[in-house]
């Protein structure tokens, strides 16, 4: 299986599919530090990041928005002292695309980018 980190998001619309839990099962190996969790009756994936301080936080907020904005796929961004806390999930669909997958292992190489 090709690392998601080298696929590039696809256009999703409402009749777009959600992944199956096989695929769940396939993919998140190479997410592992990522929570699969439900937030009203939608199921997202989430990882909070921790920082030295409120510049590193924000400067890995800031890093997530522009690969969001490169690939078209946006996430919930809460940015705190020391911490980010990032979720996955497709709008659209109101549950979990491929691409969310792609954008969180995407969120994960970020973290080996910054300066430490």
């Amino acid at each position: 299986m090709e690392p998601l980190t080298t696929e590039r998001c696809a256009a999703c619309r409402q009749n777009s599919p959600r992944v199956t839990a096989y695929e769940i099962v396939q993919l998140k190996p190479q997410i592992p530090d990522w929570n699969l969790i439900e937030k009203n009756g939608i199921p997202q994936l989430e990882r909070t990041y921790k920082f030295p301080d409120f510049k590193s936080a924000i400067a890995f907020t800031n890093s997530v928005g522009e690969v969001a904005e490169t690939e078209g796929h946006h996430p919930a961004l809460l940015t705190e002292w020391g911490k980010v806390t990032v979720s996955w999930w497709t709008h659209v669909i109101s549950g979990l695309h491929r691409n969310d997958f792609i954008m969180a292992a995407k969120t994960d190489a970020i973290t080996n980018q910054l300066p430490t």
